[in-house]
């Protein structure tokens, strides 16, 4: 780890921090940082652009001249491509321009992009943001106390609602929440300003449900289970490019807890939660000693509150089993 000053928003030294040499110093991958880029900007591309075809275009059910006799080379129609008026041949139609992009790869040009701008000392680091009222004229102040110049990418939490109103009229300043926090955004300016409570690898920072666990979990798990979970089926929370440093505050599901510090399940909450696939298992389902969980529900109420579901098989049982039982409880 390299140590870092932490500043107030004055300008004055609050003591120091030490970064972590896994996210801000490790060797900057250039092709996977361009990579990661050019998929986001394709990504932000509408793809509307459209022209008509010769099918497409209205009128020419009609034969313009007669075939022989009038010395013009023969015509079928005047909606063909070369007349006036005609469709348009080999012209563009609507298209997605998304690049599919690994999330290591996501990640990775994240790291090399926050250690190149950690190498050329442009990552500030501030306590905390104290203004008493949002106020330009003091965020002002306090990037010019900082030494922050030209553009500058102020990293705030989802509740810095006073630092936001204040930095959200200067042009130069851009503000991103930590989560949302990319390669492109942090490439495209000069300094990245932080707050002790946004700064990631810290020690004041926490891991979200690890990486590493759902890895394992996908490497213990059979090629049956992966059947279960289909790729339209989409996790209840969005996994960020910070999900291994993300904030010590990041909230854990409605109604979930984590597990204890040997893994295993704290008293009361036996149903296991998976972020990455999205579903929940109860004690006794097929999978349920197989899987490792990252968040425990007291009871399936609480994880279908939360966004989980049961595997699409259990999901199936459970509808034989109640159409099963419909039909007696109409006979008595």
């Amino acid at each position: 780890m390299s140590s870092i000053s932490l500043k107030t928003p004055a300008g004055a030294d609050a003591g120091s921090l030490e970064l972590d040499a896994e996210v801000f110093g490790i060797q900057p991958n250039v092709p996977v940082m361009h990579q990661v880029v050019t998929a986001q900007l394709a990504a932000r591309r509408s793809g509307t652009q459209s022209t008509k075809t010769r099918a497409e275009v209205s009128g020419g059910g009609k034969k313009p001249f007669k075939q022989k006799g009038t010395g013009n080379a023969r015509q079928g129609s005047t909606r063909a491509p070369h007349f006036s008026g005609g469709g348009v041949a080999l012209g563009p139609k609507p298209r997605k321009y998304d690049q599919k992009t690994p999330k290591k790869m996501i990640k990775l040009a994240l790291r090399s992009a926050l250690s190149d701008r950690a190498a050329e000392g442009k990552v500030v680091v501030v306590d905390a943001w104290n203004f008493e009222k949002p106020k330009t004229k003091d965020a002002l102040a306090a990037l010019s106390a900082l030494g922050v110049s030209g553009k500058a990418l102020v990293v705030v939490g989802n509740d810095d609602d006073v630092a936001i109103r204040s930095f959200l009229n200067l042009p130069e300043v851009q503000l991103i929440e930590i989560n949302e926090l990319n390669a492109y955004d942090i490439l495209c300016n000069d300094f990245i300003v932080f707050s002790q409570a946004t700064l990631p690898g810290t020690s004041v920072a926490a891991a979200a449900p690890a990486p590493k666990k759902a890895a394992a979990k996908k490497a213990a798990a059979p090629k049956a289970e992966k059947a279960e979970a289909p790729k339209a089926e989409k996790a209840p929370a969005k996994v960020a490019a910070l999900a291994d440093i993300a904030p010590a505050d990041a909230d854990l599901p409605k109604g979930a807890v984590a597990s204890n510090e040997d893994g295993s399940a704290p008293e009361g909450f036996e149903i296991k939660g998976n972020a990455d696939s999205g579903l929940y298992h109860v004690p006794g389902s097929a999978f349920y000693s197989r899987t490792v969980a990252e968040f425990w529900f007291a009871t399936a109420e609480d994880a279908e509150a939360a966004g989980f579901q049961l595997p699409p098989s259990q999901r199936e049982s459970a509808a034989d089993e109640t159409a099963a039982v419909e039909p007696s409880e109409e006979s008595n």
